[in-house]
């Protein structure tokens, strides 16, 4: 069994590769949606054999508190994985940034670092519009999650399921809010940003926090007992 220091290592070097990887392909692709959702969802789907066996592969502090609200995770543990994915996505932000620099081109200001956003100086849709899509988004993604890492579903291909769906979430969420979803994957990139960044990140702490519980809730009150083979067939 792996030592909590190797589980919270395993979440922030997990972070820091989704963030990394994800937010560098929506900047250096110039923001193109299929590159940039493929990226996000072969990361995680890559992570789930990679640190899955040691962490779980949370890399998500919305995941985190699911976790906690199905009863699969105890709160101090929570604590000190979402300690560590957000380092892990603030480190990521700070590395990806180097790397943009790199060329005259690239500008902070101007092409950004991956940043989530709402309004018309984002992408337009109001905020009403992000705040409900943050929160189906992440209770869809979360429901997966939990069914496909449950007793019932076929081994070995939870890390299939649960990338395909990251990747199918971002090509929704892209052209509204450039997707969140994780509320440390938001933060990283928004503390390098800052400006509206920052001042706007509050949504996507809270939105993907709510649709999260939101999925643990509905998953042990309707879900689970079939799911961990409890029900008659």
């Amino acid at each position: 069994m792996a030592k909590d220091s190797q589980k919270y290592f395993a979440e922030f070097a997990g972070t820091l590769t989704l963030v990394f990887v994800g937010c560098g392909v929506a900047v250096l692709s110039g923001g193109q949606y299929l590159p940039t959702a493929l990226a996000f969802g072969l990361v995680v789907l890559g992570m789930v054999y990679a640190i899955g066996p040691i962490s779980g592969c949370h890399v998500n502090p919305a995941v985190s508190v699911a976790m906690v609200v199905a009863g699969k995770m105890k709160a101090k543990d929570c604590v000190m994985y979402i300690i560590a994915q957000f380092l892990g996505a603030i480190v990521g932000a700070a590395l990806l940034m180097v790397v943009a620099n790199g060329i005259d081109t690239y500008s902070l200001e101007a092409n950004g670092l991956g940043q989530n956003g709402f309004g018309d100086d984002y992408k337009g849709y109001a905020l009403g519009a992000c705040f409900l899509a943050e929160v189906i988004l992440t209770a869809f993604f979360l429901l997966v999650i939990l069914g496909s890492t449950s007793k019932a579903a076929p081994k070995g291909f939870a890390g299939v399921a649960i990338g395909l769906t990251l990747t199918f979430v971002h090509l929704v969420g892209i052209p509204v809010t450039g997707t969140s979803v994780n509320p440390a994957r938001s933060f990283g990139p928004a503390l390098m940003v800052r400006g509206d960044a920052l001042s706007q990140w509050w949504l996507f702490l809270v939105a993907p926090i709510i649709g999260a519980a939101l999925a643990a809730i509905l998953w042990r009150l309707f879900l689970e007992s079939a799911a961990n083979g409890d029900s008659a067939p």
